[in-house]
């Protein structure tokens, strides 16, 4: 057994019982010097499991406002490893990835975060084709912070959904993929995105608000938001996914998911119309 890395493993969840065992599972005893979790408000078994795993449990309920959840764990329970990697629990650690993770943490000390790229399992099978999904979720204690939104409750959704880290600092990527595999079934996987369309909406109306707000996006945000006004957004993404990166080898799964996704986008494109219907009247 090697020893633990200098890391924190923080997992924010709610109601995550089906996903959380396997998570915990793929992580390992030997990875991580410390694993948390941050739960607001579980009532499906999620509490029971941590406890039953002897993993560190923090309960956290949002008052609407700024921080959400990693910024509220990170500025209060601010983890004293070198290192946090922010794992959500329907997201699988593979063991080549913790070999890769191992020799990134133990290396080049001058990078101070890390890109993390992940496979995507739909209908119960990884897909092969279709855009990739990247998230800059491991970085040291003390350099990074998720972007900072005051949204005074756009949702219900109490973490940072599509916020991006800040690094003070240089970046690298790890780009061996941890999996990641939602067993909630279709019905959540659209409940979900329900919530993340309506909070996609705000945050456009909010951003073309004031300027600064965009300060820090990265070229796929601006490129995303840029879009987001406009009909074409789902036809373009379903376009990009299924003919040009590929989600044609995956046949009637990766037709599926594209067509998917583009009513996601096209849904936020309705929401942003109503919005400025809204703001329009007298």
């Amino acid at each position: 057994m090697q020893a633990p890395l200098d890391l924190t493993i923080a997992i924010p969840v709610k109601n995550e019982a089906r996903n959380l065992p396997g998570c915990i599972a793929a992580i390992g005893t030997d990875l991580a010097q410390q694993i948390v979790i941050i739960d607001s408000g579980s009532t499906d078994g999620t509490k029971s499991i941590a406890a039953a795993n002897g993993i560190a449990l923090i309960d956290f309920e949002w008052d609407g406002h700024f921080p959400k959840k990693r910024n509220w764990y990170l500025r209060h329970h601010t983890p004293t490893t070198k290192w946090v990697l922010f794992l959500d629990a329907d997201e699988y650690l593979t063991q080549e990835f913790k070999t890769v993770l191992r020799a990134a943490l133990t290396g080049d000390d001058s990078i101070d975060g890390y890109w993390l790229n992940y496979t995507i399992f739909f209908m119960g099978k990884n897909l092969k084709g279709g855009y990739p999904l990247k998230k800059l979720a491991l970085f040291k204690v003390g350099k990074g912070e998720y972007e900072r939104i005051d949204e005074d409750r756009w949702s219900k959704l109490d973490m940072e959904i599509h916020e991006h880290p800040i690094i003070d600092g240089k970046i690298g990527e790890i780009k061996s993929k941890i999996d990641h595999q939602d067993f909630r079934g279709i019905a959540h996987y659209i409940t979900k995105h329900n919530e993340y369309a309506a909070w996609e909406a705000a945050r456009y109306m909010k951003a073309n608000a004031d300027s600064a707000a965009k300060q820090n996006w990265t070229w796929k945000q601006q490129l995303k938001y840029r879009m987001m006004a406009s009909v074409w957004i789902g036809p373009i993404y379903f376009i990009g996914s299924f003919i040009l990166l590929g989600g044609f080898r995956d046949g009637k799964r990766g037709l599926a998911f594209s067509m998917l996704k583009m009513a996601y986008f096209n849904q936020i494109y309705i929401a942003i119309k109503e919005a400025q219907h809204q703001t329009s009247l007298p």
